[in-house]
């Protein structure tokens, strides 16, 4: 048995779209011939891959499990062909992120995109606020942005970002009766959702420090002087996360999306946004809390 490269990419299109018609269109087939090539996984694979709901369907078990490994193997599959038949493109990409991601999930992914294109050069812009991201974008300093709680109709949208509570693996700082928050500055939906929570639970807290850097809220937080909020995929060792158990609620999950500069859609720029939102889509981490927010920048 072998699992055809079309079929699988259907199935991942569909598993993305929620729809056999968005999928339809993300795939450039009909919806008639996605639904038949999910179908023959199914038959192949004697297992049921989507729970049918209407007009919309959701994965079932055995569905997740092989969209972990299709998205692998399409990714190497795509790889291997963009290294043999477009190994000339070179030129210039720019691409913003914050601080945290760009910590977290860059490093790969540039690796890998060096290994395929060696001409192509990457900058990298970190900025602490979407909404700076978004603008130099729009004035042409950046082609490729990475954004948390932006507008998610003006971008693809390429992750659900869990949030969670963290406090110091060495202290109790969260035991403690008022209890010292480390919070991004004012206009960030991490702080206000938190604050939120925790006004809701009626739990006593004060800004114990404030800033535009996640490290420098990390730091604050690892020595013991303040919790804080963060998405899941970013949370260093030595710190630990607060669930339920500790008494702290479960969080909104953040929309992470990907956003293009209209007037540069030169092939580069277009592969790394391929690989920038294969890398964000595939590396998921379980939700926790009560689904996506789409939450303002």
């Amino acid at each position: 048995m072998h699992l055809p490269i079309d079929l699988l990419r259907s199935f991942v299109a569909v598993a993305d779209t929620g729809s056999f018609t968005r999928a339809g269109l993300a795939v450039n087939l009909t919806q008639s011939a996605v639904s038949q090539h999910v179908k023959r996984l199914e038959s192949d694979l004697g297992q049921a891959l989507f729970k049918r709901n209407g007009r919309t369907v959701s994965l079932t078990h055995e569905g997740e499990v092989l969209l972990r490994h299709s998205r692998r193997v399409l990714r190497a599959h795509d790889e291997a062909l963009a290294a043999l038949i477009r190994p000339e493109l070179s030129g210039l990409v720019r691409i913003g992120s914050h601080d945290d991601y760009a910590a977290t999930f860059l490093p790969s992914i540039l690796a890998r995109f060096a290994e395929v294109y060696p001409f192509v050069q990457v900058e990298v812009h970190c900025e602490p606020s979407t909404r700076r991201l978004l603008e130099t974008l729009d004035a042409g300093g950046l082609d490729l942005a990475v954004c948390t709680c932006a507008p998610v109709d003006t971008g693809e949208a390429i992750r659900r970002e869990p949030l969670a509570w963290v406090t110091s693996d060495n202290h109790a700082t969260h035991e403690q009766d008022i209890l010292p928050f480390a919070a991004y500055n004012f206009g960030c939906a991490y702080r206000r959702w938190a604050l939120e929570a925790l006004e809701k639970l009626g739990r006593r807290y004060r800004i114990a420090y404030s800033s535009q850097s996640l490290s420098g809220i990390f730091s604050a937080v690892s020595a013991g002087l303040a919790i804080a909020v963060a998405g899941v995929s970013t949370v260093p060792q030595g710190l630990r996360i607060l669930g339920p158990e500790d008494g702290f609620p479960d969080l909104p999950a953040a929309t992470l999306t990907l956003h293009r500069n209209g007037g540069n859609a030169s092939p580069e720029v277009e592969c790394l946004a391929r690989f920038v939102a294969d890398e964000f889509s595939e590396r998921r981490a379980p939700l926790r809390g009560p689904g996506v927010v789409a939450c303002g920048s």
